[in-house]
């Protein structure tokens, strides 16, 4: 249990980072997503017309490395929820055996 405890602190540690990353590739562009769970388009949306690579290099670029730490923002957010899961679990068996 304690074990998993640190594991929870780590995990959100690096949540916080990835985070801070996403907030500062965010703020490097105005065109870019505020929000840190929403990816930047990089297909075609009806009605909008997309920036490509040829149009805009840098801004294109940098929407790929935001959207890159948005997956792995993602991929540490559902591992926490993992080992939330079994912290619960270990948690409720203390509980119930008492």
């Amino acid at each position: 249990m304690t074990t998993t405890i640190i594991v929870l602190i780590f995990l959100y540690a690096i949540y916080r980072w990835a985070v801070a990353w996403i907030e500062y590739y965010s703020t490097l562009d105005e065109r870019l997503a505020m929000s840190i769970w929403r990816y930047s388009y990089d297909y075609h949306v009806i009605g909008k017309r997309d920036i490509t690579i040829s149009d805009d290099k840098n801004l294109v670029l940098l929407r790929r490395k935001r959207n890159r730490a948005v997956t792995f923002m993602y991929f540490i957010f559902f591992l926490f929820f993992v080992v939330f899961m079994s912290f619960m679990n270990e948690l409720l068996l203390r509980i119930l055996n008492f």
